[in-house]
């Protein structure tokens, strides 16, 4: 009996032993099965498009219109509303100038009309009602400015002044828009370009998020990995979403700064690149002085201000005219004619206290715009020295990110060597992955930034810089160029 009771005891404890072992098992590969509802495969989260619904017309201008910058301030120059409005500006101006001659043209009227008249006086004298009609049929006078001493002459240089510096404004206008459409289209370059990144991040983790899961179908790898991969791929696919509404919106801000907000889509057929731009602060300096608009117009308002201070002096002078008229009339419509002539000295009515005051508000206004002239000098030669340091120093970073962006990259390709063969783990993997997606970034953030600040440079100075040659020198460096040249032949 007692040995049938330790038989029966000893299969018990071995069946328990085995449900240990077994519950153990299962336990231990807890979280490493893949749910399929849970972890689907990367291309059935991958947004649904109704082929139905896409209609791609062969030959539209998605595919066959490539848009370079040249061609971008073309449109602009030719549909900016500002430009327009600055254009329009100096044509009006410039009619301003022939209004101010106009006073040396004749100038001519004609009037005619009925009035009947009963003298009271008259009539108490003689005793009875005396009524008169008195006719016009047609009154033509005419009248000529011979001189006033020189102030219609000055109104119209002021005139003059006037329309120059709209016309400097308009200047000013075009670079102001010529700036503004090269950063839009650089910034619509780094989304291209950021965007590409994005799809470049999406095939990397797609490939580790692959690579997770066959390490773990074969049993060397947790689920973790697949975890990890499956989170970076749905972050990536995310961020190439926003990528691509990014550059919607960049291309809809470049269209609006040209002036074509409803213009199709188009492809830019040029990437974001580094072209060298060789000039001197001294250099950039005197361009300013010569091509800057605000720095011309500065000079314009002095001098119109100056001549408004002249014409106010001539307050006191008269204007030597000469004034005829012939009339119709009479009795009746036609029964007379007369006419009258002479020549006229008209002295201005007077007040010497406004004219006065009037000079003195006048020099007043300008030695303020002469004091305006020297600030907006001053706020250009630090423009100039500002935009000239930030070049310097965009230029400067531009080699220090490529070089970060090689290093990245290799970084990347020997982790995902590393994971490949069973080695590295997938938080390494992780980082080098990161590093290298905000390298790109970094390098075309780079490559933006010095194109932005050549840009605002190429306003600064009022002139384009040209690609590849030295054509802003100081004249001293020209100097010695020609000098090596000839010692060079000689």
């Amino acid at each position: 009996m007692k040995k049938l009771i330790s038989i029966v005891f000893i299969f018990f404890l071995i069946t328990q032993n085995i449900c240990s072992a077994a519950f153990l098992h299962k336990t231990n590969n807890l979280g490493n099965q893949i749910k399929q509802e849970e972890y689907p495969e990367s291309e059935d989260v991958e947004p649904k498009i109704n082929q139905e619904e896409v209609t791609v017309i062969k030959g539209g201008v998605e595919n066959t219109l490539d848009i370079t910058l040249e061609d971008c301030l073309k449109f602009a120059l030719g549909n900016n509303p500002r430009i327009m409005a600055a254009m329009q500006d100096v044509f009006a101006s410039d009619a301003r100038i022939r209004q101010a001659w106009a006073s040396y043209f004749p100038q001519f009227n004609w009037q005619t009309g009925y009035t009947r008249i009963r003298q009271l006086q008259l009539s108490d004298v003689f005793r009875r009602n005396l009524v008169f009609n008195y006719f016009v049929l047609g009154q033509i006078g005419a009248s000529q400015m011979l001189y006033d001493f020189g102030v219609t002459q000055n109104q119209a240089t002021i005139r003059r002044l006037d329309n120059q510096g709209y016309k400097i404004t308009l200047t000013g206008t075009v670079n102001d828009v010529i700036c503004e459409v090269k950063k839009a289209y650089y910034n619509l370059q780094y989304a291209i370009e950021a965007k590409r990144v994005a799809e470049d991040t999406v095939v990397k983790y797609t490939a580790f998020y692959n690579q997770a899961k066959a390490f773990y179908q074969a049993g060397t790898r947790p689920k973790v990995d697949v975890t990890i991969a499956e989170v970076n791929l749905s972050n990536a696919k995310l961020q190439l979403i926003q990528a691509e509404n990014a550059v919607d919106i960049a291309m809809a801000k470049l269209n609006n700064t040209i002036g074509l907000p409803y213009t199709n889509k188009y492809k830019i057929s040029e990437n974001l690149k580094y072209e060298a731009c060789d000039i001197t602060l001294d250099g950039a300096i005197k361009t300013a002085q010569e091509c800057r608009p605000e720095f011309q117009l500065a000079e314009v308002k002095v001098e119109e201000a100056r001549q408004n201070v002249k014409l106010v002096k001539k307050s006191y002078f008269p204007q030597i005219t000469l004034e005829g008229q012939f009339q119709v009339g009479g009795r009746s419509p036609a029964s007379n004619y007369g006419y009258n002539f002479g020549g006229y000295l008209n002295f201005p009515t007077i007040n010497g206290m406004l004219i006065k005051n009037e000079i003195k508000e006048a020099k007043a206004l300008h030695s303020k715009e002469q004091a305006n002239a020297i600030n907006t000098k001053n706020n250009i030669y630090y423009e100039v020295q500002e935009s000239y340091y930030s070049l310097t120093e965009q230029k400067n970073k531009i080699p220090v990110a490529t070089l970060g962006l090689k290093q990245a990259k290799e970084n990347y390709e020997l982790s995902y060597g590393r994971y490949k063969v069973g080695v590295g783990n997938p938080i390494e993997l992780q980082d080098a992955q990161v590093q290298y997606q905000n390298a790109m970034l970094t390098y075309y953030q780079t490559m933006y930034d010095y194109n932005t600040a050549r840009a605002t440079l190429e306003k600064v100075i009022g002139k384009n810089i040209a690609s590849g040659e030295v054509s802003l020198e100081t004249d001293k460096c020209k100097k010695q160029k020609t000098k090596h040249k000839q010692n060079k032949n000689s």
